[in-house]
Formats: structure tokens, C-alpha cells, sequence
């Protein structure tokens, strides 16, 4: 069985390039536009991992992670950071919501597989 990750992302752009990556790696995607849809998607169906940006309107992705981690279904999905944000103190902030690593864009799609096979246990 295809293990299902969540994209977020408010560029549709990006969330479609990352959903061909996952998609031909063989994960089944489900996507959202902002941490507020995110959250509508998180209904007790098992994600194995999320993928999400920072920097989104009405629900940033730090915002989008401390709400998940409060839900005891998603107390445990990792979460990779896919941003334009590299600072070291926007990490830390990430990290502190329980981030599990952190991907700047423009990413290698390589680079996000390795990372994602990293935290999805077969």
C-alpha cells in the first residue's frame, strides 16, 4: 500500500512539481494551498509525512505544524519544510514546532526524495 503524503504549499506550481515527484516515486499526494486547508485535510486519515512552506497566507507553516502537533492523529507525522527561507533563526523556529527537516527551494527533486525516504519507513 502507497504511502500518503500531504503537500502544502500556496504556489500551485510548486505543490504540482512536488506532486509529480512523490507521485512517480511511487507515494500517493494529497495537497492543500495554506495551512488553513492543510487543516481541513487532517480529518484521522493516516499521513505518513507532510510537506510544507513557510511563508503562506491565513496559516503559516510554523502555525500549520504547532496546530498539528497538538492533534494526538498527527502528534508523530514528521514534517519537512519546503521554503525559500534558509536563516538559521526561521530553522530553529521550525525545528522548535518539530520540524524534521528542512529543504530550500528551488529543491533537486532528488534531494527531497532522499529526504522523504529518510522519514517514511517502508
Amino acid at each position: 500500500m502507497a504511502k500518503t503524503i500531504l503537500i502544502v504549499d500556496d504556489s500551485a506550481s510548486v505543490r504540482q512539481v512536488v506532486s509529480i515527484t512523490l507521485k512517480q516515486a511511487g507515494y500517493d499526494v494529497i495537497d492543500a494551498a495554506d495551512g488553513k486547508e492543510a487543516l481541513t485535510k487532517l480529518d484521522g486519515r493516516k499521513l505518513h509525512l507532510v510537506i510544507s512552506d513557510v511563508n503562506m497566507p491565513r496559516l503559516d507553516g510554523i502555525g500549520l505544524l504547532k496546530q498539528m502537533k497538538e492533534m494526538p492523529a498527527y502528534k508523530f507525522t514528521p514534517v519537512i519544510m519546503l521554503t525559500t527561507e534558509a536563516g538559521d533563526a526561521k530553522k530553529q523556529e521550525g525545528r522548535a514546532a518539530g520540524a524534521k527537516a528542512w529543504v530550500v527551494k528551488p529543491f533537486n527533486p532528488d534531494q527531497l526524495l532522499g529526504a522523504v525516504a529518510k522519514l517514511v519507513l517502508p
